[in-house]
């Protein structure tokens, strides 16, 4: 591997995970304002949603101590976003599709940037992809349960395979040694767009639904 190949795509997943990390942190905020939590309640919210995927990720390939954690930039942006969102946030708050629109743009930018770093770590192509839709769904799954809400992604919801699709493009790329730059913008803006068309038409996984037994009717246990 060139020197030069590995720096420019290690400043790509870097700027990958820091723009994440920030629309997560954003879409953490939002549900806490949301659901009227106190400036620290907003703000253990921003930061779950906006590192706890890559976190999760980076314990899983040897990545440790892992940047959500130690790296300051990562912590600092998490809590810009979530005062930031604390302020003025009312703004965004009473648009209905707000945290939807950030939470997609979060996905894409974490599965792309998951699957990337897997690469990285010479993983294979489906433990890759795999680990890009775990840091793309990571955060927003555990925000979702803190906020006392059914995560999106099972709830029926076209989102982890949104993030799959995305990381999927990304890990296809390296495999065809396609310039990185350009596949990880297709991977991010096919998972930010799968996600949004399905919220826009209503495009569902299926849904198991319990059925009652039709002559149940004056049974005894």
């Amino acid at each position: 591997m060139h020197p030069i190949r590995y720096v420019d795509i290690s400043t790509l997943v870097l700027v990958l995970d820091l723009c994440g990390t920030f629309v997560f942190a954003l879409s953490g905020a939002v549900a806490g304002i949301k659901h009227q939590l106190d400036i620290f309640g907003v703000l253990v919210l921003s930061f779950v949603a906006a590192n706890f995927g890559g976190i999760m990720r980076d314990l899983l390939i040897g990545a440790v101590p892992p940047p959500g954690i130690a790296d300051w930039r990562y912590i600092g942006v998490s809590v810009a976003a979530g005062l930031a969102m604390f302020r003025w946030g009312w703004l965004i708050a009473r648009l209905k599709s707000s945290v939807q629109i950030l939470d997609a743009g979060g996905l894409a930018l974490f599965a792309v940037s998951g699957a990337q770093k897997a690469s990285e770590f010479h993983l294979g192509p489906v433990t890759s992809v795999l680990l890009g839709m775990l840091t793309g769904i990571g955060g927003g799954m555990v925000r979702d349960v803190l906020a006392a809400e059914v995560p999106s992604v099972l709830r029926g919801d076209i989102y982890a395979v949104a993030a799959l699709a995305g990381a999927a493009v990304v890990v296809a790329g390296r495999l065809l040694h396609l310039p990185s730059t350009p596949v990880t913008i297709v991977g991010a803006a096919l998972c930010f767009g799968l996600r949004l068309v399905s919220i826009r038409r209503g495009w569902e996984l299926p849904v198991a639904y319990r059925r009652e037994p039709s002559n149940a009717k004056g049974r005894t246990l």
